[in-house]
């Protein structure tokens, strides 16, 4: 219905075309704003669409395309109910859409394409472990973090909840003098030595980020800048990565999500403006908590994590 209604909009020159500035005309708007309806999780974080399907063979208006970044920009995590089990070329095709689709994982035998990463608590159905050993933003072994992920679950287990924080409020939450000592330091990844900015600024909604991984491989030293803003010395990854996971843990009850998954939710996360964490509830055994089953995928990054003074992330040397 809601398809027919804006295609009938295309049509009609006098009231849908966009305005010669760009911006979509008022009968144009207002048949986007009756694509889906977002209904918050948090006053500040999250939100939910219901009554609303992805499915389809073509790809999704460009109008629906915008309205889901718009909406991303403001919720930072989108929670499509009741999808059923859409295809593997149906969830990688939504995402290319969001941007370009970069997989840097190991693919599982059962995954239905190459770009979707097949997550389960049961090793014959998908790899497991995933996003266990702690809070963390995806992709920070790269240059340019993963800008967005979606998450399709075809089935859940009890317990198999993800937990989100939204990294400005949880920055806010911090007193001034915590605040002050990670807005000196930078993560240096376990790959290449490359480091990032604990504290940046997010790229679309310019607001106070943060980026970090405190899984033991994923992070090899913080570096720590002196007066000058020049690296002078380097802390062991478990220093700051305990201090950042004990706070978060307090933090996910005051101002992040535990989200509860039902079979057929499709999520899409900002990945640079949240981080999240498998508790140990998504490995639950299968026989007494039921099979778990989450299809990813992950879009490219498109800028390097950059401070409000202007320094990006670097090689150390």
């Amino acid at each position: 219905m809601a398809a027919a209604a804006l295609e009938s909009t295309r049509a009609n020159n006098d009231n849908g075309e966009p305005t010669p500035d760009g911006t979509m005309s008022s009968a144009m708007a207002s048949v986007v704003s009756e694509l889906y309806t977002c209904t918050p999780i948090l006053p500040h974080f999250g939100a939910e669409v219901r009554g609303f399907s992805l499915d389809g063979q073509g790809p999704l208006p460009e109008e629906l395309v915008q309205k889901i970044k718009d909406d991303m920009t403001t919720y930072r995590v989108l929670v499509f109910k009741d999808q059923g089990c859409l295809s593997g070329a149906r969830q990688v095709q939504i995402s290319q859409q969001l941007g370009v689709v970069e997989s840097t994982f190991y693919k599982h035998p059962k995954s239905p394409h190459p770009d979707i990463f097949r997550v389960s608590n049961d090793e014959r159905e998908g790899c497991t472990n995933v996003g266990t050993t702690g809070w963390h933003i995806d992709g920070t072994f790269q240059d340019m973090p993963f800008k967005y992920q979606t998450m399709h679950l075809h089935s859940v287990c009890e317990g198999g909840e993800t937990w989100f924080v939204p990294l400005k409020e949880f920055y806010e939450l911090q007193d001034e003098k915590t605040r002050m000592h990670w807005d000196r330091l930078w993560m240096v990844t376990g790959r290449r030595a490359l480091a990032h900015p604990l504290v940046w600024k997010h790229p679309t909604r310019g607001d106070t980020s943060m980026m970090f991984h405190c899984g033991p491989p994923f992070c090899a030293a913080w570096a720590v800048d002196d007066e000058d803003k020049k690296v002078n010395s380097m802390l062991p990854p478990s220093v700051i990565q305990n201090e950042l996971g004990e706070r978060l843990d307090e933090a996910v009850d005051k101002v992040g999500v535990k989200m509860k998954w039902e079979p057929g939710d499709f999520a899409i996360n900002d990945n640079l403006g949240n981080c999240h964490y498998a508790p140990p509830g998504t490995q639950s055994n299968r026989r007494k908590a039921g099979l778990r089953i989450l299809h990813r995928t992950t879009v490219a990054g498109e800028v390097v994590p950059t401070k409000a003074d202007g320094r990006a992330s670097f090689l150390v040397q």
